[in-house]
């Protein structure tokens, strides 16, 4: 049974103080973003022509009582020293630091193990964004559900498929109060398709104690090694000061060791988005990422898109130092970034094109990702297969073969003239001079 907290009532001020975590994650032997995240870090790759934790910053520097930001992860601290210093000039209102675990703590670790950090200055409250998450993120809206419910906390959620809902978190809530009720893990049966997009927002007052609740379970509940014989059961408790020990006990997930415990607390609540959302946990992701931040910035009228011609097709985001032929075809939801150069006759569409990299002559480039400084050779095609929308996976059945639906080519590949490259991924410094037909 999970303990009951009993916290005050706090009362509604205009003076609330919040602050904003971003989980930035570290390099681990995952390898579902790669080959991107083999040159550079998930959290800096850019979608949509800004790394992706750019647009969480974007979404936080609307919330007028945030003025300081955490990047809590487990990179090295030099990987974000140039993206800080930049956005201090971009977003001069929020103060933003990188706070580095030690080793992976989990996403409720992290929290737990930088508490005194968060809790400087005494805020009120704080959000905690996922940073492989893309989406519109509504954070006023969670502010004001919080303070008109009282609220210890509250989840982003939104609706997919049935039959999509038990890869992510799930969330039964009261249709009328928006009172959680029970949350699960990637439930192994049908519960709800009501799913968790990985931004919240905690009272301090209830997220710590009930973090340090979930560590002292962990260290309560005796662990097991695992023996082919039962008759070695004996022996296989360990002790609890044991190192190994110490660690798994610090590895601390919000999913899966808090979240349920909350709902158990009748003080925690759920903001439903009609807007898009979308994880980017492959590298394949980041095509329709890149898709929904274009289309959110075509809405809001942003003036970073290229202006729609007959070879424009909105929304597009060009760099100012790509070279761009204008008999090129470019759009819709194309980035083309820095020091690109997409040669005469060229059509991209549904893709993402960086730095460096060269589309020559009447190439084609659909539903892929052309890496840094990667050839694509003249009337050559490198052709993915388009995500439906609402469709979370990234990979298709071909052939009976489960396969990349996003085509990828890593740093300084090579696809020569008239060759045809499809639904695949290619590693760094590879060169395709011929494919096999499929």
């Amino acid at each position: 049974m999970s303990q009951k907290l009993n916290v005050p009532l706090r009362q509604k001020s205009s003076h609330m103080s919040t602050k904003a975590v971003i989980l930035v994650g570290g390099p681990s032997r995952g390898t579902r973003f790669r080959p991107l995240s083999m040159d550079v870090p998930k959290p800096l790759f850019d979608v949509a022509g800004h790394p992706i934790i750019w647009h969480c910053l974007t979404a936080i520097q609307k919330v007028p009582s945030i003025r300081e930001v955490f990047l809590v992860g487990y990179y090295d601290e030099s990987v974000f020293r140039d993206f800080i210093k930049d956005s201090a000039r971009e977003f001069p209102n929020l103060s933003i630091k990188y706070l580095r675990e030690y080793e992976a703590l989990g996403t409720a670790g992290g929290l737990y193990h930088f508490r005194d950090a968060i809790l400087k200055g005494k805020p009120d409250n704080f959000f905690v964004l996922n940073a492989d998450v893309c989406c519109s993120f509504p954070l006023n809206d969670m502010l004001k559900l919080y303070e008109d419910k009282n609220a210890e906390a509250v989840i982003l959620g939104t609706r997919v498929s049935n039959d999509a809902a038990s890869n992510f978190g799930c969330i039964v809530s009261d249709a009328h109060t928006r009172q959680v009720l029970h949350y699960v893990e990637k439930p192994e049966s049908h519960i709800s398709n009501l799913i968790n997009c990985g931004v919240y927002l905690f009272s301090t007052d209830c997220i710590f104690p009930s973090i340090r609740n979930a560590i002292k379970r962990r260290t309560d509940r005796p662990r097991l090694f695992s023996y082919p014989s039962s008759d070695n059961l004996e022996s296989s408790f360990y002790a609890q000061d044991d190192d190994e020990e110490a660690k798994a006990n610090e590895v601390i997930r919000l999913e899966q060791d808090i979240l349920g415990d909350l709902a158990d607390s009748k003080q925690f609540f759920v903001h439903e988005t009609k807007d898009f959302w979308r994880q980017i946990k492959t590298a394949g992701s980041a095509v329709p990422a890149n898709a929904l931040y274009l289309q959110k910035a075509l809405q809001s009228g942003s003036k970073e898109l290229a202006s729609p011609s007959a070879n424009i097709v909105s929304p597009v985001f060009i760099h100012p130092t790509a070279t761009i032929d204008p008999t090129a075809k470019l759009g819709p939801n194309v980035s083309i970034g820095p020091r690109a150069v997409i040669g005469a006759g060229v059509r991209v569409k549904e893709s993402i094109v960086l730095e460096d990299a060269e589309i020559r002559h009447d190439a084609c480039v659909l539903y892929s990702i052309i890496g840094w400084n990667s050839r694509v050779g003249a009337w050559a095609r490198v052709e993915g297969t388009p995500t439906p929308a609402g469709n979370h996976s990234t990979t298709i059945v071909k052939n009976g073969v489960k396969v990349q639906s996003i085509t990828i080519l890593g740093k300084e590949c090579g696809v020569g003239d008239e060759v045809r490259v499809q639904n695949c991924v290619c590693l760094p410094f590879k060169e395709l001079k011929r494919v096999s037909p499929f």
